[in-house]
């Protein structure tokens, strides 16, 4: 009890003292015209029906406050369409932020898809609400900054299900990898962001982010080819879904485990779940979509998905539980592991990848294994894939703000092209 009550504290601390920042002020400027209110970037369309990256609501934002830094920019609030896991249309939201300074390098003005990390699955949690203010329980402001201050544009989706009345499908990995990309697709079409459509795109993301901006990567060849992706940096990755869960159920961060098992029930709503829970476990559910990231790993500390269910069931148990047509939750789950098919340009993989990777972990992650973060790097090196590995002394969240320099530079010698050596 003694180390999971340090372990939120420390938390907290980290938390408070990278919110702790002075707030940018976002310039009107004089081109463009989005003018929807607010309200209209969350309301879900009564069928979504735009292209994927079509914008379907806009608004300027007069100042993000997460955000520590004095660079003067322009930002936006975007609805857009999308694609979600099972190939169906979809509507997200993120936001957009461009630099006001002219772009000092060559060619376009370079575009960075930032994809936040774990953030609750709730609405409310969403992150350009965070960004701008409405709420505040993020802490990667630091991140966004330093893109800015590099002079990039940046692409910052919330992911699926954001929306009003929505539940974020946490973990599903083909949902985060099209909203990371529908994002990118929807800042070139944003009226006066002067993002082109032949940016260079790079992708960073960490802990959810991170498994989100690889997604990215797999999926960027086969469902947007026109995206110029030159580099993807992943930090903290949780790579094989049953590592990480069995290696949190019980433990400090058991909460990412509930918001889990509760974003796979939303895209395989077919699965057996409801019928599943016991009154614990309902009261579980109803908290976790109420809750975000700090109020989760509070709320769950210790908590075991035994205890939710009505015959205690194990995750082995759970993942043997199969849907109407056969299908296991285990098979569910493994199917959002990743480096599964993945290759170089031109191999014929299921999921080629042309463009450089850095991963990235502290080296005293408490959240993802070690084995999780290792598994991941030795499938893309073993796929022929240019990687490049980077260890931090620090934990799970503070390996995060410890990657930014030097993700940051490894994005700009990308866009830059200079040649990557690998250290496989």
């Amino acid at each position: 009890m003694v180390k999971r009550r340090a372990a939120l504290l420390g938390a907290g601390a980290l938390l408070g003292g990278l919110l702790a920042v002075p707030a940018v002020t976002a310039s009107a400027g004089t081109s463009g015209s989005c003018t929807d209110a607010d309200a209209a970037i969350y309301r879900p369309p009564a069928t979504a029906s735009a292209a994927p990256g079509e914008v379907v609501a806009c608004r300027r934002v007069d100042s993000l406050p997460m955000i520590g830094t004095g660079t003067p920019v322009d930002a936006w609030k975007v609805q857009y369409g999308s694609t979600d896991g099972h190939g169906r249309k979809d509507t997200a939201a993120g936001t957009v932020i461009v630099p006001r300074e002219a772009w000092q390098g060559t060619g376009e003005r370079p575009l960075v898809a930032f994809v936040p990390g774990t953030l609750g699955i709730g609405p409310q949690c969403a992150f350009s609400k965070q960004l701008a203010g409405q709420y505040q329980d993020a802490y990667e402001g630091p991140n966004i900054a330093a893109l800015l201050k590099a002079g990039f544009a940046v692409a910052a989706t919330d992911g699926a299900g954001y929306l009003d009345g929505q539940v974020h499908p946490y973990v599903s990995g083909a949902d985060a990898g099209h909203a990371v990309l529908d994002m990118v697709r929807a800042a070139t079409r944003l009226p006066g962001s002067g993002v082109g459509p032949e940016a260079r795109v790079g992708i960073w993301g960490y802990s959810e982010g991170g498994s989100g901006s690889l997604w990215a990567a797999q999926l960027a060849k086969s469902y947007a080819p026109e995206v110029h992706v030159v580099g993807v940096a992943s930090g903290g990755v949780p790579g094989d879904l049953k590592q990480v869960g069995n290696s949190l159920n019980g433990g400090a961060f058991a909460g990412f485990l509930v918001d889990a098992v509760i974003g796979l029930s939303v895209t395989h709503p077919d699965m057996p779940f409801d019928g599943l829970l016991n009154d614990t476990g309902r009261k579980a559910v109803k908290d976790a979509e109420s809750l975000c990231a700090v109020g989760t790993v509070a709320r769950f500390a210790g908590a075991r998905v035994e205890n939710y269910t009505k015959d205690r069931l194990t995750l082995d148990q759970l993942y043997a539980l199969r849907g109407p047509d056969g299908t296991t939750w285990g098979r569910i789950a493994d199917g959002n592991k990743l480096g599964v098919g993945v290759g170089r340009s031109g191999s014929g993989a299921r999921y080629e990848i042309g463009f450089p990777v850095l991963q990235y972990r502290g080296i005293f992650d408490e959240v993802i294994p070690a084995e999780t973060g290792q598994g991941t790097r030795r499938a893309y090196c073993d796929a022929g894939i240019a990687t490049q590995w980077k260890s931090y002394a620090g934990d799970h969240l503070l390996g995060d703000p410890q990657s930014i320099g030097d993700s940051v530079t490894w994005l700009a010698d990308r866009f830059a092209d200079k040649p990557m050596r690998g250290n496989c």
